[in-house]
């Protein structure tokens, strides 16, 4: 038994972890322009959508009824739009970042630290769901973690672009990019160890809904809005439907 969770937890952290490949993909790019920052932004806003819209909510409704599983998906819009309210507006400035080099910078920390927190806040329960599934059979698991490992990549990019152009840091955005996968291991060892006995399907619904919500809102609110702001709105509609397309893609590889 000790065998299998260990095997179990391995997989599921080596899934996690690999949003710091898309970390270090941003850390190599030796400059970030304006073109590329308003096509990452939207590639990391295609990212968040999609999962949200094709993914969790879906599975909310799955294990809900379409009705609960939306009020579940605007309580997290709520949720959110509450929190962000509530930040002090020194921090939390909503004009345009452009001509400004003080709030760009600010907005796009902002941004980065909010779309790790709701990438992490994904992985948690994707992570207990890997765990279960490479416990009970690691052979099987084995395609579910290297196409959770895929998708990882972008969610990597998506933490790490707005960081790295706030702070100038390229190693310590890949860095947090990375924390923010270990949330997939941190699930599994949680979920093992407190949560089994609480995580039935209502649960997990409503979590699935709640995270799209909250997902969906940093993208309209944080995301888009500062890629536009670059002023190359093309470029970041050309990355909302690349980081649509590359989901896509890495879902339909998952069993």
């Amino acid at each position: 038994m000790t065998s299998s969770v260990l095997i179990a937890f391995a997989m599921t952290l080596l899934a996690g972890i690999s949003t710091g490949i898309g970390g270090v993909v941003v850390a190599l790019k030796s400059t970030i322009g304006d073109r590329f920052l308003a096509g990452s932004l939207g590639f990391s806003a295609g990212v968040m959508v999609y999962i949200s819209l094709a993914e969790l909510l879906p599975a909310g409704i799955d294990a809900l009824d379409q009705g609960r599983a939306i009020l579940g998906f605007f309580g997290g819009v709520a949720l959110i739009a509450v929190i962000d309210k509530l930040v002090p507006h020194d921090i939390n400035p909503h004009e345009s970042i452009q001509g400004d080099e003080d709030k760009r910078a600010q907005a796009m920390r902002r941004a980065g630290v909010i779309t790790g927190v709701a990438i992490a806040l994904h992985n948690f329960p994707e992570g207990f769901a890997t765990f279960m599934s490479a416990l009970a059979d690691p052979y099987l698991a084995i395609p579910i973690a290297v196409a959770i490992a895929l998708h990882n990549i972008p969610e990597g990019i998506a933490v790490a672009v707005p960081l790295r152009e706030a702070t100038g840091r390229r190693w310590w955005a890949a860095g947090w990019a990375t924390l923010s996968g270990l949330a997939e291991p941190l699930g599994a060892l949680v979920g093992f160890l407190i949560l089994a006995p609480f995580m039935g399907p209502t649960t997990m619904g409503y979590s699935f809904a709640v995270i799209a919500g909250i997902m969906v809102f940093i993208s309209f609110d944080k995301l888009l809005p500062n890629a536009i702001a670059t002023g190359h709105h093309h470029y970041s509609v050309y990355g909302v439907m690349c980081g649509m397309a590359i989901m896509a893609v890495s879902l339909m590889l998952l069993p």
